[in-house]
């Protein structure tokens, strides 16, 4: 209705103003002083007439006026939405830069007590979406001395994984639950040592594997597993995960513990890479 006014309203205006024009002429009095039948009909006719006539002027206005009032409004509205939409993104970067400066501190106070660890932050730009891997892209690559085979980590020192693949300003990290994962670990109170390795129906289930360890070894569920140090690949004492099952391996001659990673993969959005630590031998 609004656009057929825009494109035909001053022809609909015109139609009146000929239709007013011609009950005026019709209504004028004959030459000889005497009313005709025309101008008879035409003056009966012509206080309703003009009454329309005024009636629809008036209501010609109250559309055009509604239709730039309603213009008006539009514009306004789109106005509204862009603020609303840069407030919201100035809360959202106020957020995330309080999220940050929160886990900056917490790293802080990780590191007093590790005070050998050199780091690194980065954020997390996106995520392998394939089903064979764990692994995630990071903003940090060699320019900030990152290398191939580093330590991921949370700010609170939780294992996240270690870095796969590197390039100058980016790097792969391959998660703790992810295929191609292997470290040293100690399990419980009495440190039995371990390998922590990545097996693919676990990783379905955001799980990982325990293995290598002797057959006389008991393992508890609730079982804590930290990182052993050895190798130097991995720093001692960075938080792996909790023992949550036992299970036989095929076959039941032997059998392996199921880990529980402590860091919630899904959560993650900044993580740290320990570039440099002290290796005990």
């Amino acid at each position: 209705m609004k656009n057929y006014l825009k494109q035909h309203g001053i022809r609909l205006a015109v139609i009146v103003v000929i239709a007013a024009l011609a009950v005026g002429l019709a209504s004028r009095a004959r030459s000889d002083g005497s009313a005709g039948l025309l101008s008879s009909s035409a003056n009966s006719l012509r206080i309703p007439v003009q009454g329309a006539v005024g009636s629809v002027v008036d209501w010609m206005r109250g559309i055009y006026g509604y239709i730039y009032q309603y213009d008006k409004l539009v514009a306004e509205n789109e106005s509204l939405r862009q603020q609303l939409a840069q407030a919201q993104d100035q809360v959202r970067q106020s957020a995330e830069a309080s999220d940050e400066n929160v886990r900056l501190r917490t790293l802080l106070g990780y590191l007093e007590k590790n005070t050998t660890f050199v780091t690194e932050s980065a954020m997390i730009t996106s995520w392998d979406a394939s089903n064979w891997v764990s692994a995630f892209t990071i903003s940090k690559g060699s320019d900030n001395g990152i290398e191939k085979g580093d330590c991921v980590i949370t700010e609170s020192g939780m294992l996240v994984g270690q870095i796969a693949e590197l390039g100058t300003n980016w790097a792969t990290v391959r998660t703790v639950i992810d295929v191609n994962m292997d470290a040293g670990v100690l399990v419980g109170d009495s440190s039995i040592a371990a390998m922590l390795v990545g097996d693919y129906a676990l990783m379905q289930e955001n799980k990982c594997k325990l293995s290598y360890f002797t057959e006389d070894t008991t393992l508890f569920t609730g079982d804590a597993v930290v990182t052993s140090g050895r190798g130097g690949a991995f720093p001692a004492g960075i938080t792996v995960g909790t023992v949550t099952e036992l299970r036989s391996e095929a076959g039941g001659q032997s059998f392996y513990a199921v880990v529980q990673p402590a860091v919630d993969l899904s959560l993650l959005s900044q993580v740290f890479i320990i570039k440099d630590f002290e290796v005990i031998e």
